[in-house]
């Protein structure tokens, strides 16, 4: 008895805590406590070129990091007034619900899933899926598929490579740097990825390639709190890069950092 009674008390314990979290998932400040802090907190990059990264001082750079302290200048007033969190994949999300973060601006595209507990800003750029070679007999994406493509295991990319070449010949890796040694050892005869990650490809190694046919496009969206307390904050941000984008300067950072632009 004593036993079930325990169960019966997790159980309890546990269903209330579920409530709690999906009742109210966000925890991140309001605008005018954030304004009052003096500093907007946002969770970024540092290890992903072009998006975020570090440069050889040490300095956080990147279309993500520019963005980042150009929202800073519209919500504080001033570029500078803003903490620079690095994150990692896993935690691009939580950071914002556990109250670490008010932003994350960091590789995240915006799914059905996430949207349930985070809201998306207005995109501030599409990603697509791209292919990078070393091979100088590749010059388009139909020579490519002739041989053989490597992905990510697990990736979304698998089904989008699939549904355009279905008889194309994948050869899964388990990470970049494993992709990489595919086609440096001439098994594989190019990578798809993210267009994003493999420009930085391109920009740290001039034997890389991107392809110019890009599959798809994908948007990427700074991750802001739900709740009708968090209305002013997300409307600031939205108004912020719709207006970044009518006036050509989010294009003008993505060209700059080297990054493939989709055109409507």
């Amino acid at each position: 008895m004593k036993l079930e009674g325990k169960r019966i008390t997790f159980f309890f314990l546990t269903f209330a805590f579920l409530i709690l979290f999906f009742a109210n998932p966000s925890s991140a400040a309001e605008l005018p406590k954030i304004q009052k802090r003096g500093y907007v907190v946002i969770a970024v990059k540092d290890d992903l070129r072009p998006l975020g990264f570090r440069d050889t001082a040490g300095n956080l750079q990147g279309l993500e990091i520019d963005i980042a302290q150009r929202l800073a200048q519209d919500l504080m007033g001033k570029p500078n007034l803003v903490k620079l969190q690095p994150t990692v994949n896993l935690a691009r999300l939580s950071v914002v619900l556990e109250n670490e973060a008010d932003l994350t601006i960091a590789d995240v595209t915006a799914t059905g899933p996430r949207a349930r507990i985070v809201d998306f800003s207005t995109p501030y750029y599409f990603d697509s899926t791209a292919l990078v070679t070393r091979d100088p007999s590749v010059r388009k994406l139909s020579d490519a598929v002739r041989g053989k493509i490597a992905v990510l295991q697990g990736s979304s990319t698998i089904a989008k490579v699939r549904y355009l070449f279905p008889d194309v010949q994948l050869m899964g890796a388990d990470s970049y740097e494993q992709a990489r040694a595919l086609l440096e050892s001439g098994a594989a005869t190019a990578m798809a990825a993210d267009a994003s990650v493999l420009s930085g490809w391109i920009q740290e190694d001039p034997q890389y390639r991107l392809l110019p046919t890009l599959i798809g496009a994908e948007p990427l969206c700074v991750v802001m709190p739900k709740g009708l307390q968090y209305d002013e904050l997300r409307q600031r941000v939205n108004a912020a890069l719709l207006r970044y984008t009518a006036e050509g300067w989010l294009q003008q950072r993505a060209t700059y950092w080297g990054l493939p632009v989709v055109n409507d």
